[in-house]
């Protein structure tokens, strides 16, 4: 009786599903300035579950590596049931991270997540989560992901481990997620996996989740929609570009693949983008570079020769002009004013 009332919250609406004798139980280890959106969207659908359907189909404990409370990346604190050192969790074990990921995650975790996976659980990360699985040693060759906008960082400190760009992956008890409401598709397939699609449908209208993404959907809009343009030869240099951006900027060789003009080039960008191909690299170039500078602690002169930039000097002068201060300034203090 204490189990459900800590588990099942009231609510009117139900969905009938099969008696379950062993819940499932979910662990979450949160980490320094964690996605509290991420933490919410995956906890939530499991509480939703057990109010549908009346019973504890899913058990939750939050942990933290001293037991304290945690900051999650907004500044709120969360309160958790205790460390992650002297637990011995069953079921599914979720770090999640958040801004900021490198070095949040102990060598002591990864170890105690890759015991975990080795007798048989199933360990996963929510956002930026898959640094600690990477420190567990069990990602190499194996499909995962995390959110977009870490992404580069982390293939600089791991370019043997490239991750996919989907919205979540399940792979040999491993499973991820991007973080932000890609943690509820993940849980939705979890839900609907083990107790049916009638109550996944019922969590997601709880949600007021109006479309199920799949674990192949792309995190991101399309090129052609973050572009404003359909014209196919237009995407396709772009995507060329994009392609290359630590590579020396050759717009005749994007000319050759396309069998184009370089002048063509030219005036395409110019008419939907208003702006030049080389302003466009410049551009790519100078975000990869400020992801690099707050993610990692890469060096002002590894950035720049990681995106593509001739000089420190260059991509220094370059970035001042386009954010309004230095990158030494931004990788220490870590926000633009």
């Amino acid at each position: 009786m204490q189990e459900t009332v800590k588990f099942v919250s009231k609510g009117a609406a139900h969905v009938s599903v099969a008696a379950e004798e062993r819940p499932l139980n979910v662990t979450f280890v949160l980490l320094p300035k964690f996605t509290m959106l991420a933490f919410a969207a995956a906890l939530e659908p499991l509480r939703m579950a057990n109010q549908l359907t009346g019973q504890v189909l899913f058990r939750w404990q939050v942990l933290s590596d001293d037991g304290l409370p945690v900051a999650c990346s907004n500044g709120v604190p969360i309160v958790v049931d205790g460390p992650w050192a002297t637990a011995q969790p069953d079921g599914i074990v979720f770090v999640v991270s958040g801004v900021e990921p490198e070095g949040k995650a102990s060598q002591a975790l990864g170890d105690w997540l890759r015991a975990l996976w080795r007798r048989g659980r199933i360990v996963g990360g929510l956002c930026t989560g898959a640094y600690a699985l990477a420190a567990a040693g069990i990602l190499k060759g194996r499909k995962f992901t995390l959110h977009w906008d870490n992404i580069p960082a982390f293939v600089e400190q791991h370019p043997d481990m490239p991750p996919a760009r989907q919205v979540f992956c399940i792979d040999d008890r491993v499973m991820t997620c991007a973080g932000g409401v890609a943690a509820a598709d993940l849980m939705l397939k979890l839900i609907a996996g083990r107790h049916g699609a009638a109550l996944g449908q019922e969590v997601m209208n709880m949600c007021l989740l109006t479309q199920k993404r799949d674990e192949a959907d792309q995190q991101t809009t399309s090129m052609a929609a973050r572009l404003g343009t359909r014209h196919e030869k237009l995407l396709q240099a772009a995507a060329f570009l994009e392609e290359r951006i630590e590579e020396d900027f050759d717009l005749d060789a994007c000319a050759a693949h396309l069998a184009l003009s370089r002048r063509q080039i030219e005036r395409l960008f110019s008419a939907h983008l208003g702006i030049t191909p080389v302003r466009y690299m410049n551009d790519l170039r100078l975000a990869r570079g400020r992801a690099l500078l707050a993610e990692t602690d890469m060096k002002v002169t590894e950035v720049a020769v990681a995106c593509g930039f001739a000089s420190a000097s260059h991509f220094s002068k370059s970035f001042r002009k386009k954010y309004g201060l230095s990158p030494h300034r931004f990788s220490h203090f870590g926000t633009v004013a």
